[in-house]
């Protein structure tokens, strides 16, 4: 990572929803192997004095996506749709909550990244295919470097996992946007 880069390190839908075991979702096994490696990458994140968000779903049972095949979850002021107590998220980190799939929509994330200078967003959490992506790709129309954090994302499947990322893994916009894992990404900085 080029010495002027800051980051800030993006945890993305780490919700109690989305790892209850009753619900039974596809993506909670796949998303616990996730916890490890983003709890790794917080402490170096930590260390470094760098920037770490958590942005979850707050969503509203009458919202317009409920609309469609998805079930109301995660829902504003609820136990549900806070972050798992797994993740070593302080009292101290950000927390913005999310009307909508991508972290900049409607949180002020933008004003919050460019008031602390940061330049590259480090992108973790689920789902790989959804939020993730289109905070990855938000990030990029607001002029942020981006990097998806390979083991640090799940999908509901292996396989859709995989095939998100590697649409992306080679892409024009590189090196503003890459797919790394987070060893790859704590090794290069």
């Amino acid at each position: 990572m080029p010495t002027n880069e800051f980051p800030a390190l993006l945890i993305i839908d780490m919700v109690k929803d989305n790892f209850d075991p009753k619900k039974n979702l596809t993506i909670t096994p796949l998303a616990q192997k996730t916890i490890d490696p983003i709890n790794r990458t917080i402490r170096t994140f930590r260390e470094k004095s760098w920037p770490i968000i958590f942005s979850t779903d707050a969503f509203h049972k009458e919202d317009f996506i409920f609309k469609g095949k998805m079930k109301p979850h995660s829902l504003a002021e609820t136990e549900g749709a806070k972050v798992i107590d797994e993740l070593d998220k302080k009292e101290t980190d950000p927390w913005l909550p999310k009307p909508r799939f991508s972290a900049f929509f409607n949180t002020g994330l933008e004003r919050h990244l460019k008031k602390h200078g940061v330049t590259l967003c480090v992108v973790a959490g689920i789902a790989t295919h959804f939020c993730v992506l289109t905070t990855a790709m938000d990030a990029l129309c607001h002029n942020f470097k981006t990097v998806i954090l390979e083991d640090c994302t799940a999908a509901p499947s292996e396989v859709l996992h995989r095939q998100v990322l590697d649409t992306y893994r080679k892409n024009p916009l590189y090196p503003l946007f890459r797919i790394l894992s987070s060893l790859e990404f704590l090794t290069s900085i």
